[in-house]
């Protein structure tokens, strides 16, 4: 009789420790909608209310907020303003009005310079023999240079003083490019600093340059201080966080480009007033760093290629790129850097993230570089050698 009672209440006990267990199993299904419940309005959130800028990304990789980004169906558009408006529609003429195809094509070389060139022997050798295919233009902001080249002889234009870092720098290349655009021939058009030097024969630079479908300007999103962290709000609604960009100031671009610079009106206004250094209390902007790369991002992302055909090297990590002095100059140095098929940029932000993408002439992958500068002029004797004796390349057409 114990044995049975002992049994029976065994069986309770197991009973009770095994119930739980099975109500547990049973709640299973109701944890699961709860999470689908939250994933869901997670997303819907994420629609509805945007964030302003990146930093959200950074919990996953860029590329999953890629994907994630072209999952949801686009955000509504906002109404621009009358002056967006009109910008608007005087750069998609410019831009859809077809080119004007002229007999003798030319490239404008544009010299943005101090006073002397040191390397206006250099450059003339680069001119000789193609005389019917090239303009150069010189804008001197301290001193009228004396001039040693017959092909810069009485190519200056009409300067004014540049300070480093304002708008002043902006306002010399639009001086630049509305000289240059005065002649129908030119079809492409180069910037160009006093430390410049060609990487090759005028050939290969004339065939890149007018039979590319694209500009060359530089441009990268940068989230770190010394890219989208130099933005203004002041610049709403016409220039959004999202789309302030960076980039080096070096550019060639086409006619058609060359024209809606020169047109424009608001975004320079905006970047004149809110992009200047020591603008909001110790922070400073560049306008020769972000206006261009800004402008073309939100008016005609597809039609510059991102990068600069002008190369600096950036490696010592310093606010200012190496300088190179006469025993750096050799020939396995222009090779190396002539040799380059890879664009680099680095953002400014804690990560350092290394951006890397091929340079594409119209479509194919091409060497990067037709220039380069920081070159010293104690470098002259040895680039005039160099450049005599280097390899040259050939771009079918």
């Amino acid at each position: 009789m114990k044995t049975a009672q002992a049994w029976r209440l065994g069986m309770k006990d197991l009973e009770m420790m095994s119930a739980p267990r099975h109500r547990a199993h049973l709640k299973k299904p109701t944890w699961i909608i709860v999470l689908i419940s939250l994933v869901s309005l997670f997303l819907v959130c994420a629609y509805v209310f945007p964030p302003r800028n990146t930093s959200a990304c950074y919990v996953f990789s860029s590329s999953s907020c890629k994907v994630f980004a072209d999952w949801l169906p686009p955000a509504p558009a906002r109404e621009l303003t009358d002056e967006e408006v009109a910008s608007r529609v005087v750069i998609r003429d410019i831009l859809n009005t077809p080119q004007a195809i002229s007999k003798s094509p030319k490239i404008a070389f544009m010299f943005l310079i101090p006073g002397a060139l040191p390397f206006e022997k250099l450059w003339d050798k680069f001119f000789q023999g193609n005389e019917d295919r090239f303009s150069v233009y010189v804008h001197a902001s301290k001193e009228k240079p004396v001039h040693t080249s017959r092909f810069f002889l009485d190519r200056e234009i009409r300067s004014e003083k540049v300070v480093w870092g304002g708008i002043s720098m902006i306002d010399a290349e639009r001086r630049l490019l509305a000289n240059a655009l005065k002649d129908p021939d030119n079809q492409h058009f180069v910037l160009l600093s006093d430390s410049c030097v060609p990487l090759h024969n005028f050939d290969y630079v004339y065939n890149y340059l007018m039979y590319t479908n694209v500009s060359y300007i530089d441009k990268f999103r940068d989230p770190g201080p010394h890219g989208s962290g130099r933005y203004s709000e002041h610049m709403l609604p016409e220039v959004e966080k999202k789309d302030f960009q960076k980039g080096a100031q070096w550019f060639t671009m086409k006619r058609q480009h060359a024209l809606i610079v020169t047109a424009d009106s608001l975004y320079y206004t905006l970047f004149k007033e809110f992009c200047k250094p020591g603008m909001e209390g110790d922070k400073n902007c560049y306008s020769d760093e972000h206006y261009l790369p800004t402008f073309f991002h939100m008016l005609d992302p597809v039609g510059i290629a991102n990068w600069s055909v002008t190369h600096v090297d950036w490696s010592e990590g310093k606010w200012h790129p190496k300088s190179y002095r006469a025993d750096d100059i050799s020939m396995e140095l222009i090779q190396n850097i002539t040799s380059i098929t890879e664009n680099v940029h680095t953002t400014s932000d804690e990560r350092k993230e290394i951006q890397i993408r091929p340079c594409l002439w119209n479509g194919e992958k091409r060497p990067c570089y037709l220039f380069a500068r920081k070159f010293l002029p104690e470098t002259l004797d040895k680039m005039m050698i160099l450049f005599s004796n280097q390899t040259t390349y050939s771009l079918g057409q």
